[in-house]
């Protein structure tokens, strides 16, 4: 499945917490925290369910605060790469009933890679925000995205993101949304 429908989508963020982020590039952190807010405002806005992970806590420290006034429920902890092998995630996945994961954060080539990789092999349909993900270093990023897209992820950007959830230019919310890119 190629379109992305806004009754049938879920926003994953993964692991965008405080330690991690030191470890960025600094204008390759600004870019996905800031698309990262894009895409939490919108799908609030589009009443899109947001689940979010954070990796070992205590290591790594909570998500960091850009994003975590926006999150309103509580986050998955988890100890592995993927969420999906966390009960608690797949369970809560589960509970919303959607089979469309638009997926974000960090790192690209670990536990984004390994979620995707995991949500595909439960009958889910990835769609990984390449401009939402990181990894300290530029190859591990892009070939992350390449293996995600060989496993069978769509590769996509915020703004495609967006515009397929709103499908229309007069759809009610497209103002609001639209005003998150501007």
């Amino acid at each position: 499945m190629y379109s992305l429908k806004r009754d049938d989508a879920v926003l994953v963020v993964v692991d965008i917490q405080k330690k991690l982020v030191k470890i960025m590039p600094e204008k390759v952190y600004e870019k996905i925290l800031k698309n990262n807010q894009i895409l939490i405002k919108a799908a609030k806005i589009l009443n899109i369910p947001v689940i979010y992970t954070q990796q070992y806590t205590k290591g790594l420290g909570e998500t960091v605060d850009e994003l975590k006034e926006l999150l309103t429920d509580e986050h998955v902890e988890k100890l592995t790469f993927s969420c999906c092998k966390e009960q608690s995630f797949l369970e809560k996945l589960k509970s919303i009933g959607r089979k469309s994961v638009i997926l974000t954060g960090m790192e690209a080539h670990i536990c984004v890679l390994q979620t995707a990789i995991d949500l595909l092999e439960n009958g889910y349909n990835v769609f990984t925000v390449a401009d939402a993900v990181c990894s300290r270093f530029k190859d591990n990023w892009k070939f992350g995205l390449e293996y995600m897209r060989d496993a069978g992820a769509k590769i996509t950007v915020v703004e495609t993101v967006l515009f397929q959830l709103l499908e229309r230019s007069d759809a009610k919310e497209f103002k609001e949304v639209q005003a998150l890119i501007k």
